[in-house]
């Protein structure tokens, strides 16, 4: 059985996690009101197939840095993951939350491979890639 001591650990353990995702929370806001172009829900959700696929080509792809591929592949498993930052059901902050962290790695991979690495693999149309340019922060 946990002791006075014990309790009193767990309670500040649990208190500085929920601080820390309170913290990450009011971030993504601040971040989603100052980046609005970012937050374009309705083109990022018609893109995700094909972003799903440029980011598998992308991981495949031994051209790109590793560092690079483990931040995709990082991506990849928290998209199809069912644990999200903020559960879907939130509005506005809910599907936001997806778009931003996709935003943030591609601006990582912009970053370290250049946006001729995302048009070399991108599956879909021209439109679709300008979209995701201006999503990664290139357009």
């Amino acid at each position: 059985m946990l002791g006075g001591m014990s309790w009193r650990v767990l309670l500040s353990v649990l208190a500085g996690l929920l601080l820390i995702y309170a913290l990450l929370v009011l971030l993504l806001w601040r971040y989603a009101r100052a980046h609005p172009e970012t937050i374009r829900l309705r083109d990022a959700m018609r893109m995700l197939p094909d972003l799903l696929r440029l980011v598998r080509r992308l991981v495949a792809d031994p051209t790109v840095p590793r560092g690079v591929r483990v931040r995709l592949a990082l991506l990849l498993a928290y998209l199809v993951s069912p644990i999200d930052l903020i559960p879907d059901f939130v509005p506005v902050l809910g599907h936001a939350d997806d778009v931003v962290v996709v935003a943030l790695v591609l601006r990582s991979v912009l970053r370290r491979s250049g946006p001729e690495a995302l048009r070399r693999h991108w599956p879909g149309s021209p439109e679709g890639l300008a979209v995701l340019l201006q999503i990664a922060g290139d357009a």
